[in-house]
C-alpha cells in the first residue's frame, strides 16, 4: 500500500484540530480571560485568535475538498467563544472524517486553483499543492493559535502541540 496525499492530509489535519481544542479547554482550566484572549494578536497588523481558528479550520476543510474534488461546507466566520471555537474546529474535523479516502484517488494530479478576491491566484497539481501551500498555510495558523495563547500564559509546551503523539513508545529498556 502506498502512502497518499489522503495520508498526509487528513490526519494531519485532525491531529492539530484535535490539540487546538484541548488548547483552549487548558485555557478555560487556568481561568483566562476568554475575551482577552480570543481578541489577541501577536502584532497590530495580525488576526485575532479566533480568526487564526477560522482560518486554520479553512484551510484544512478547502484542502481536503480540493484534493478530494468534493465542495466544502461553508461556515461563517462568526465565533466569538471558546464554546463556538472549539464546536468550529469538531464541525471540520467531522467533515474531513467524512470525506472516504477513496474520494483522494489521482489527487496527485488533480488540478486546484486558488483565486484571490482580485482575481490573481495560483494553480497546481495536487501534489504541488498539498505540500507547497495547504500545509504551510494551515500550520502558519495553528502556529500563530499557539503562540497567542503561550504568550498569554496558557501552560503550553511542545507536548501539547504534539500530543497526538501520546506517550512514547520507545523506553530505557526496549
Amino acid at each position: 500500500m502506498s502512502f497518499t496525499l489522503y495520508d498526509a492530509s487528513a490526519p494531519v489535519f485532525i491531529n492539530a484540530l484535535t490539540s487546538m481544542q484541548a488548547w483552549i479547554e487548558k485555557a478555560i482550566a487556568e481561568g483566562k480571560d476568554e475575551q482577552t484572549l480570543i481578541d489577541a494578536r501577536l502584532a497590530p497588523d495580525m488576526r485575532p485568535f479566533s480568526a487564526q481558528i477560522q482560518m486554520a479550520s479553512d484551510s484544512a476543510k478547502g484542502a481536503v475538498a480540493r484534493l478530494a474534488g468534493v465542495e466544502a461546507p461553508a461556515m461563517a466566520d462568526t465565533e466569538t467563544t471558546w464554546a463556538e471555537l472549539k464546536a468550529r474546529c469538531q464541525r471540520t474535523i467531522d467533515f474531513i472524517r467524512s470525506v472516504e479516502p477513496a474520494a483522494f484517488e489521482g489527487a496527485e494530479d488533480r488540478t486546484v486553483e486558488l483565486k484571490f478576491p482580485n482575481g490573481y491566484g495560483y494553480r497546481w497539481s495536487g501534489r504541488e499543492y498539498l505540500p507547497g501551500f495547504a500545509l504551510p498555510n494551515f500550520f502558519f495558523h495553528v502556529t500563530t493559535a499557539y503562540a497567542l495563547l503561550r504568550a498569554a500564559g496558557v501552560a503550553l509546551g511542545k507536548p501539547d502541540f504534539l500530543q497526538h503523539l501520546g506517550p512514547p513508545n520507545v523506553t530505557p529498556e526496549g
